[in-house]
Protein backbone atom coordinates (compact mmCIF):
# COMPACT_ATOMS: atom_id res chain seq x y z
CA UNK A 1 0.00 0.00 0.00
CA UNK A 2 1.21 3.61 -1.00
CA UNK A 3 2.82 6.34 1.17
CA UNK A 4 0.25 8.35 -0.17
CA UNK A 5 -2.76 6.41 -0.61
CA UNK A 6 -3.77 6.68 2.92
CA UNK A 7 -5.73 9.67 2.88
CA UNK A 8 -8.06 11.12 5.88
CA UNK A 9 -11.02 10.56 7.42
CA UNK A 10 -12.65 12.01 10.86
CA UNK A 11 -12.18 9.70 13.56
CA UNK A 12 -13.92 9.99 17.05
CA UNK A 13 -11.47 9.50 19.43
CA UNK A 14 -12.94 8.76 22.95
CA UNK A 15 -10.38 9.27 25.60
CA UNK A 16 -10.82 9.00 29.31
CA UNK A 17 -9.93 8.98 32.58
CA UNK A 18 -13.18 7.53 33.81
CA UNK A 19 -12.87 4.36 36.02
CA UNK A 20 -14.29 0.89 34.51
CA UNK A 21 -17.21 1.00 37.17
CA UNK A 22 -18.02 4.76 35.96
CA UNK A 23 -18.71 3.31 32.51
CA UNK A 24 -22.71 2.71 33.17
CA UNK A 25 -22.77 6.01 34.12
CA UNK A 26 -22.02 8.21 31.87
CA UNK A 27 -21.44 7.56 28.16
CA UNK A 28 -18.30 7.04 26.92
CA UNK A 29 -16.42 10.36 25.64
CA UNK A 30 -15.93 10.74 21.50
CA UNK A 31 -13.18 12.54 19.78
CA UNK A 32 -13.18 13.34 16.29
CA UNK A 33 -10.48 11.61 14.42
CA UNK A 34 -9.63 12.81 10.50
CA UNK A 35 -7.79 9.49 9.10
CA UNK A 36 -6.20 9.90 5.80
CA UNK A 37 -7.53 7.25 3.46
CA UNK A 38 -10.08 6.23 1.19
CA UNK A 39 -12.87 4.33 2.72
CA UNK A 40 -12.69 0.30 3.04
CA UNK A 41 -9.79 -1.90 2.32
CA UNK A 42 -7.44 -3.41 4.77
CA UNK A 43 -5.86 0.15 6.41
CA UNK A 44 -9.67 0.87 7.59
CA UNK A 45 -9.73 -2.64 9.42
CA UNK A 46 -6.63 -2.14 10.84
CA UNK A 47 -7.48 1.16 12.37
CA UNK A 48 -11.10 0.20 13.39
CA UNK A 49 -9.30 -2.24 15.64
CA UNK A 50 -6.84 0.41 17.28
CA UNK A 51 -9.60 2.48 17.87
CA UNK A 52 -11.96 -0.62 19.43
CA UNK A 53 -8.77 -2.24 21.73
CA UNK A 54 -8.03 1.53 22.86
CA UNK A 55 -11.67 1.88 23.85
CA UNK A 56 -10.82 -1.58 25.71
CA UNK A 57 -7.74 0.26 27.44
CA UNK A 58 -9.68 3.21 28.35
CA UNK A 59 -13.63 2.49 28.50
CA UNK A 60 -14.59 6.10 28.91
CA UNK A 61 -13.27 6.81 25.78
CA UNK A 62 -14.82 6.07 22.00
CA UNK A 63 -12.65 6.21 18.96
CA UNK A 64 -15.02 5.99 15.86
CA UNK A 65 -12.41 6.84 12.98
CA UNK A 66 -13.60 9.02 10.34
CA UNK A 67 -12.14 8.05 6.57
CA UNK A 68 -12.40 11.03 3.90
CA UNK A 69 -9.64 10.68 1.06
CA UNK A 70 -6.16 11.28 0.34
CA UNK A 71 -3.86 13.48 2.26
CA UNK A 72 -4.99 16.61 0.28
CA UNK A 73 -8.47 16.25 0.78
CA UNK A 74 -8.12 15.70 4.51
CA UNK A 75 -5.73 18.61 5.22
CA UNK A 76 -8.68 20.40 3.21
CA UNK A 77 -11.28 19.19 5.37
CA UNK A 78 -9.37 19.92 8.65
CA UNK A 79 -8.79 22.97 7.92
CA UNK A 80 -12.71 23.86 6.82
CA UNK A 81 -13.53 22.05 10.12
CA UNK A 82 -10.92 24.34 12.06
CA UNK A 83 -12.14 27.53 10.35
CA UNK A 84 -16.06 26.77 10.89
CA UNK A 85 -15.24 25.67 14.55
CA UNK A 86 -15.84 22.02 15.01
CA UNK A 87 -11.96 20.98 13.75
CA UNK A 88 -11.39 16.96 14.48
CA UNK A 89 -9.63 16.49 17.94
CA UNK A 90 -6.97 15.07 16.20
CA UNK A 91 -5.96 14.40 12.91
CA UNK A 92 -2.85 12.20 10.75
CA UNK A 93 -1.55 14.70 7.99
CA UNK A 94 1.10 14.62 6.00
CA UNK A 95 4.28 15.68 7.91
CA UNK A 96 5.01 18.39 5.52
CA UNK A 97 1.93 20.04 6.57
CA UNK A 98 3.05 21.40 9.95
CA UNK A 99 4.06 25.04 8.80
CA UNK A 100 0.57 25.53 6.97
CA UNK A 101 -1.31 23.82 10.27
CA UNK A 102 0.46 26.41 12.75
CA UNK A 103 0.13 29.47 10.04
CA UNK A 104 -3.56 28.55 9.95
CA UNK A 105 -3.54 28.68 14.03
CA UNK A 106 -5.13 25.35 13.60
CA UNK A 107 -2.74 23.34 16.30
CA UNK A 108 -1.18 23.30 19.45
CA UNK A 109 2.39 21.99 20.19
CA UNK A 110 2.48 18.27 22.14
CA UNK A 111 5.03 20.00 24.58
CA UNK A 112 2.22 21.40 26.76
CA UNK A 113 1.35 17.66 27.38
CA UNK A 114 4.62 16.41 28.20
CA UNK A 115 4.92 16.07 31.43
CA UNK A 116 6.24 13.16 33.40
CA UNK A 117 9.64 11.29 32.85
CA UNK A 118 7.66 8.70 30.93
CA UNK A 119 6.49 11.18 28.69
CA UNK A 120 9.49 12.83 27.98
CA UNK A 121 11.33 9.60 27.33
CA UNK A 122 8.40 8.67 24.96
CA UNK A 123 9.18 11.93 23.02
CA UNK A 124 12.76 11.85 22.90
CA UNK A 125 12.16 7.72 21.59
CA UNK A 126 11.36 8.78 17.81
CA UNK A 127 14.00 9.02 15.19
CA UNK A 128 15.22 12.00 14.83
CA UNK A 129 14.90 12.05 10.92
CA UNK A 130 11.37 12.14 11.70
CA UNK A 131 11.48 14.70 13.79
CA UNK A 132 12.73 16.90 11.16
CA UNK A 133 9.60 17.43 10.14
CA UNK A 134 7.73 17.37 13.19
CA UNK A 135 9.51 20.21 15.07
CA UNK A 136 10.11 24.10 14.49
CA UNK A 137 10.95 26.83 16.92
CA UNK A 138 12.08 24.95 19.66
CA UNK A 139 8.25 23.14 19.95
CA UNK A 140 6.89 19.53 18.44
CA UNK A 141 4.24 20.28 16.54
CA UNK A 142 3.49 16.99 15.30
CA UNK A 143 4.23 13.01 16.27
CA UNK A 144 5.47 10.13 13.88
CA UNK A 145 3.18 7.34 13.05
CA UNK A 146 2.98 6.49 8.78
CA UNK A 147 6.50 7.35 7.70
CA UNK A 148 8.76 6.37 4.96
CA UNK A 149 11.52 6.85 2.87
CA UNK A 150 12.20 6.43 -0.79
CA UNK A 151 14.11 3.00 -1.71
CA UNK A 152 15.29 1.23 -4.76
CA UNK A 153 13.29 -2.32 -5.72
CA UNK A 154 14.88 -4.76 -8.35
CA UNK A 155 13.73 -7.85 -10.50
CA UNK A 156 16.17 -10.04 -9.14
CA UNK A 157 15.37 -12.41 -12.23
CA UNK A 158 16.29 -9.43 -14.45
CA UNK A 159 19.16 -8.83 -13.00
CA UNK A 160 20.65 -12.59 -13.59
CA UNK A 161 19.24 -12.64 -17.58
CA UNK A 162 21.16 -9.39 -17.73
CA UNK A 163 24.25 -10.91 -16.07
CA UNK A 164 24.03 -8.66 -13.26
CA UNK A 165 24.64 -10.17 -9.45
CA UNK A 166 21.06 -10.30 -8.18
CA UNK A 167 22.12 -10.13 -4.81
CA UNK A 168 23.70 -6.88 -5.65
CA UNK A 169 21.97 -3.39 -6.26
CA UNK A 170 23.77 -0.01 -7.76
CA UNK A 171 25.24 1.59 -4.78
CA UNK A 172 26.22 4.62 -6.96
CA UNK A 173 24.45 7.17 -9.78
CA UNK A 174 26.74 5.46 -12.14
CA UNK A 175 26.47 2.08 -11.43
CA UNK A 176 22.42 2.68 -11.01
CA UNK A 177 23.17 3.68 -14.81
CA UNK A 178 25.20 1.00 -15.63
CA UNK A 179 22.85 -1.65 -14.35
CA UNK A 180 19.27 0.03 -16.89
CA UNK A 181 22.11 0.49 -19.71
CA UNK A 182 22.09 -3.49 -19.39
CA UNK A 183 18.78 -4.17 -18.35
CA UNK A 184 16.73 -2.08 -20.90
CA UNK A 185 15.74 -4.28 -23.58
CA UNK A 186 14.34 -4.16 -27.22
CA UNK A 187 12.87 -5.94 -29.52
CA UNK A 188 13.84 -6.31 -33.18
CA UNK A 189 12.02 -3.50 -34.43
CA UNK A 190 13.98 -1.53 -31.64
CA UNK A 191 11.09 -1.23 -29.32
CA UNK A 192 11.33 -0.97 -25.53
CA UNK A 193 9.89 -4.17 -23.99
CA UNK A 194 11.25 -3.62 -20.52
CA UNK A 195 13.11 -0.38 -19.07
CA UNK A 196 16.02 -0.61 -16.98
CA UNK A 197 14.31 1.49 -14.36
CA UNK A 198 11.66 3.96 -13.76
CA UNK A 199 11.43 6.95 -10.86
CA UNK A 200 8.15 8.18 -11.27
CA UNK A 201 7.30 11.92 -12.15
CA UNK A 202 3.51 12.54 -11.24
CA UNK A 203 1.54 12.30 -8.21
CA UNK A 204 5.07 13.92 -5.57
CA UNK A 205 7.64 14.91 -8.77
CA UNK A 206 9.22 16.93 -5.61
CA UNK A 207 9.40 13.77 -3.17
CA UNK A 208 11.60 11.71 -5.79
CA UNK A 209 13.70 14.15 -7.03
CA UNK A 210 14.72 15.00 -3.49
CA UNK A 211 16.56 11.72 -3.42
CA UNK A 212 18.16 12.85 -6.18
CA UNK A 213 18.94 16.32 -5.00
CA UNK A 214 19.90 15.18 -1.61
CA UNK A 215 22.80 13.24 -3.37
CA UNK A 216 24.21 15.26 -4.94
CA UNK A 217 24.36 17.44 -1.86
CA UNK A 218 22.14 19.73 -1.92
CA UNK A 219 19.34 20.79 0.61
CA UNK A 220 15.84 22.40 -0.71
CA UNK A 221 14.41 24.31 2.10
CA UNK A 222 15.25 25.48 5.44
CA UNK A 223 14.40 24.85 8.32
CA UNK A 224 12.51 27.65 8.99
CA UNK A 225 10.26 26.76 6.09
CA UNK A 226 10.48 30.31 4.64
CA UNK A 227 13.95 30.09 2.09
CA UNK A 228 14.62 27.63 -0.86
CA UNK A 229 17.46 26.78 -2.81
CA UNK A 230 16.06 25.26 -6.06
CA UNK A 231 18.14 26.81 -8.42
CA UNK A 232 21.26 25.36 -6.98
CA UNK A 233 24.19 24.01 -9.34
CA UNK A 234 23.83 20.80 -7.30
CA UNK A 235 19.88 20.89 -7.75
CA UNK A 236 20.47 21.33 -11.69
CA UNK A 237 22.66 18.61 -12.04
CA UNK A 238 20.32 16.10 -10.06
CA UNK A 239 17.54 17.00 -12.58
CA UNK A 240 20.08 16.49 -15.18
CA UNK A 241 20.79 13.50 -14.05
CA UNK A 242 17.25 12.32 -14.25
CA UNK A 243 16.30 13.78 -17.11
CA UNK A 244 19.26 12.15 -19.29
CA UNK A 245 18.41 8.50 -18.28
CA UNK A 246 14.98 9.29 -20.31
CA UNK A 247 16.63 11.58 -23.18
CA UNK A 248 20.13 10.87 -23.72
CA UNK A 249 20.56 7.17 -22.61
CA UNK A 250 17.30 5.62 -23.24
CA UNK A 251 17.08 3.78 -20.17
CA UNK A 252 14.02 5.31 -18.27
CA UNK A 253 10.74 5.72 -20.15
CA UNK A 254 10.56 9.53 -21.69
CA UNK A 255 7.94 12.37 -20.33
CA UNK A 256 6.00 11.79 -17.50
CA UNK A 257 5.94 8.52 -15.69
CA UNK A 258 3.07 8.25 -12.98
CA UNK A 259 2.97 7.45 -9.58
CA UNK A 260 0.05 5.18 -9.01
CA UNK A 261 1.25 2.54 -11.67
CA UNK A 262 5.10 2.28 -11.43
CA UNK A 263 4.42 -0.92 -8.77
CA UNK A 264 1.97 -2.29 -11.35
CA UNK A 265 4.65 -1.73 -14.66
CA UNK A 266 7.08 -3.19 -11.90
CA UNK A 267 5.26 -6.83 -11.84
CA UNK A 268 4.45 -6.62 -15.38
CA UNK A 269 8.27 -6.90 -15.90
CA UNK A 270 7.84 -3.15 -17.86
CA UNK A 271 10.69 -1.64 -15.95
CA UNK A 272 13.17 -4.09 -13.83
CA UNK A 273 14.34 -1.10 -11.19
CA UNK A 274 12.20 1.58 -9.50
CA UNK A 275 11.99 4.03 -7.08
CA UNK A 276 8.93 3.99 -4.80
CA UNK A 277 8.03 4.89 -1.40
CA UNK A 278 8.69 2.13 1.46
CA UNK A 279 5.32 2.23 1.97
CA UNK A 280 4.83 0.00 -1.22
CA UNK A 281 6.94 -2.97 0.41
CA UNK A 282 3.16 -5.00 1.66
CA UNK A 283 2.28 -3.96 -2.04
CA UNK A 284 5.16 -5.53 -3.87
CA UNK A 285 5.83 -8.27 -1.28
CA UNK A 286 1.84 -9.67 -2.42
CA UNK A 287 2.08 -8.72 -5.82
CA UNK A 288 5.34 -9.48 -7.49
CA UNK A 289 5.67 -12.92 -9.00
CA UNK A 290 9.24 -13.17 -8.69
CA UNK A 291 12.37 -12.70 -6.38
CA UNK A 292 12.67 -8.58 -5.89
CA UNK A 293 15.44 -6.97 -3.77
CA UNK A 294 15.47 -3.67 -1.68
CA UNK A 295 17.72 -1.04 -1.17
CA UNK A 296 18.47 1.75 -0.15
CA UNK A 297 18.80 4.62 -3.18
CA UNK A 298 22.72 4.87 -4.97
CA UNK A 299 24.67 7.70 -3.72
CA UNK A 300 25.89 10.74 -5.71
CA UNK A 301 28.10 12.82 -3.92
CA UNK A 302 26.13 11.06 -0.84
CA UNK A 303 23.82 8.69 0.07
CA UNK A 304 20.01 10.13 0.81
CA UNK A 305 16.18 9.72 0.95
CA UNK A 306 13.83 12.87 2.19
CA UNK A 307 11.70 11.27 4.73
CA UNK A 308 7.67 11.02 3.94
CA UNK A 309 4.29 9.64 5.55
CA UNK A 310 1.68 11.33 8.04
CA UNK A 311 2.41 12.91 11.72
CA UNK A 312 -0.56 13.20 14.44
CA UNK A 313 -1.78 16.57 15.08
CA UNK A 314 -3.99 17.48 17.98
CA UNK A 315 -5.89 21.14 17.14
CA UNK A 316 -6.50 24.42 18.90
CA UNK A 317 -10.46 24.41 19.13
CA UNK A 318 -11.32 21.44 20.90
CA UNK A 319 -11.28 21.00 24.36
CA UNK A 320 -8.57 20.48 26.60
CA UNK A 321 -9.96 17.44 27.90
CA UNK A 322 -10.45 16.24 24.55
CA UNK A 323 -6.90 17.23 23.39
CA UNK A 324 -5.55 15.45 26.63
CA UNK A 325 -7.79 12.53 25.64
CA UNK A 326 -6.01 12.89 22.23
CA UNK A 327 -2.65 12.72 23.77
CA UNK A 328 -3.03 9.57 25.67
CA UNK A 329 -3.94 7.85 22.61
CA UNK A 330 -1.01 8.78 20.30
CA UNK A 331 0.91 7.89 23.27
CA UNK A 332 -0.86 4.61 22.81
CA UNK A 333 -0.63 4.28 19.26
CA UNK A 334 2.89 4.50 19.29
CA UNK A 335 3.98 2.46 21.94
CA UNK A 336 7.23 0.14 20.96
CA UNK A 337 4.92 -2.73 20.00
CA UNK A 338 2.24 -1.23 18.42
CA UNK A 339 4.98 1.09 16.16
CA UNK A 340 6.35 -2.62 15.35
CA UNK A 341 2.69 -4.22 14.29
CA UNK A 342 1.61 -1.09 12.56
CA UNK A 343 5.30 -0.92 10.42
CA UNK A 344 4.97 -5.33 9.99
CA UNK A 345 1.23 -4.41 8.65
CA UNK A 346 1.57 -1.38 6.19
CA UNK A 347 5.15 -1.70 5.08
CA UNK A 348 5.52 1.79 7.14
CA UNK A 349 8.94 2.47 9.03
CA UNK A 350 8.10 1.69 12.28
CA UNK A 351 9.10 5.29 14.01
CA UNK A 352 10.99 4.39 17.27
CA UNK A 353 14.19 2.43 17.53
CA UNK A 354 12.93 0.20 20.43
CA UNK A 355 10.11 -0.81 18.44
CA UNK A 356 13.14 -2.61 16.32
CA UNK A 357 13.21 -4.67 19.23
CA UNK A 358 10.55 -6.60 19.47
CA UNK A 359 10.24 -10.29 19.57
CA UNK A 360 7.47 -9.57 16.60
CA UNK A 361 9.67 -7.18 14.78
CA UNK A 362 12.70 -9.20 15.18
CA UNK A 363 10.67 -12.11 13.72
CA UNK A 364 9.41 -10.29 10.63
CA UNK A 365 13.01 -8.91 9.51
CA UNK A 366 14.99 -12.50 9.89
CA UNK A 367 12.23 -13.77 7.23
CA UNK A 368 11.70 -10.33 5.59
CA UNK A 369 14.98 -8.86 5.85
CA UNK A 370 14.02 -5.89 3.02
CA UNK A 371 11.87 -4.86 5.90
CA UNK A 372 14.80 -3.09 7.61
CA UNK A 373 16.63 -1.01 4.69
CA UNK A 374 14.32 1.68 5.09
CA UNK A 375 15.46 1.84 8.84
CA UNK A 376 18.97 1.53 8.12
CA UNK A 377 19.00 4.74 5.14
CA UNK A 378 17.69 7.21 8.43
CA UNK A 379 21.18 8.05 9.15
CA UNK A 380 21.29 9.49 5.30
CA UNK A 381 17.71 10.77 5.34
CA UNK A 382 17.07 14.26 5.24
CA UNK A 383 13.33 16.32 6.11
CA UNK A 384 10.89 16.35 3.18
CA UNK A 385 10.85 19.34 1.48
CA UNK A 386 8.29 21.42 3.41
CA UNK A 387 7.67 25.37 3.87
CA UNK A 388 5.08 27.89 4.40
CA UNK A 389 2.06 28.10 1.98
CA UNK A 390 3.60 24.59 1.13
CA UNK A 391 1.19 23.44 -1.10
CA UNK A 392 1.80 26.59 -3.43
CA UNK A 393 5.86 26.45 -2.73
CA UNK A 394 5.79 22.97 -3.90
CA UNK A 395 3.62 23.51 -6.56
CA UNK A 396 6.35 25.78 -8.11
CA UNK A 397 8.88 23.12 -7.64
CA UNK A 398 6.34 20.90 -9.54
CA UNK A 399 5.58 22.50 -12.38
CA UNK A 400 9.43 23.61 -12.67
CA UNK A 401 10.44 19.65 -12.81
CA UNK A 402 7.19 18.77 -15.31
CA UNK A 403 8.38 21.81 -17.61
CA UNK A 404 12.02 19.96 -17.40
CA UNK A 405 10.61 16.52 -18.21
CA UNK A 406 8.60 17.62 -20.85
CA UNK A 407 11.60 19.31 -22.22
CA UNK A 408 9.56 22.35 -22.51
CA UNK A 409 12.47 23.90 -20.37
CA UNK A 410 16.35 23.28 -19.79
CA UNK A 411 16.84 22.20 -16.52
CA UNK A 412 18.59 25.35 -15.45
CA UNK A 413 15.85 27.83 -16.71
CA UNK A 414 13.12 25.50 -15.08
CA UNK A 415 14.39 25.28 -11.75
CA UNK A 416 15.36 29.33 -11.96
CA UNK A 417 11.62 29.98 -12.54
CA UNK A 418 10.79 27.69 -9.66
CA UNK A 419 12.97 29.16 -7.29
CA UNK A 420 11.78 33.10 -8.12
CA UNK A 421 8.16 31.71 -7.98
CA UNK A 422 8.72 30.42 -4.41
CA UNK A 423 10.60 33.26 -3.26
CA UNK A 424 7.87 34.98 -4.34
CA UNK A 425 5.42 33.21 -2.39
CA UNK A 426 7.63 33.17 0.19
CA UNK A 427 8.40 37.10 0.71
CA UNK A 428 6.08 37.58 3.44
CA UNK A 429 6.90 34.83 5.68
CA UNK A 430 11.05 36.37 6.37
Amino acid sequence: MDRRQFIGGASALAVGAMAPGAVSAQAAQEISFFYPVAVGGPITKLIDAYAADFQKDNPGVAVKPIYAGSYQETIVKALTAHKSGTPPVTSVLLSTDMFTLIDEDAIIPFDEFVKTDADKAWLKSFYPAFMENSQTGGKTWGIPFQRSTVVLYWNKEAFKEAGLDPEKPPQTWAEQLDFAQKLTKRDAAGNVTQWGIQIPSSGFPYWLFQGLTTQAGAILANAAGNEVKLDAPEVVEALQYWIDLAQKHKVHPPGVTEWGTTPKDFFERKIAMMWTTTGNLTNVRNNAKFPFGVAMLPAGKRRGSPTGGGNFYIFKKSKPAEQQAAFNFIKWITTPERAARWGIDTGYVAVRADAWDTPAMKDYVAGFPAAAVARDQLPHAVAEFSTHDNQRVTKALNDGLQAAITGAKPPAQAMKDAQTEAMRILKDYK
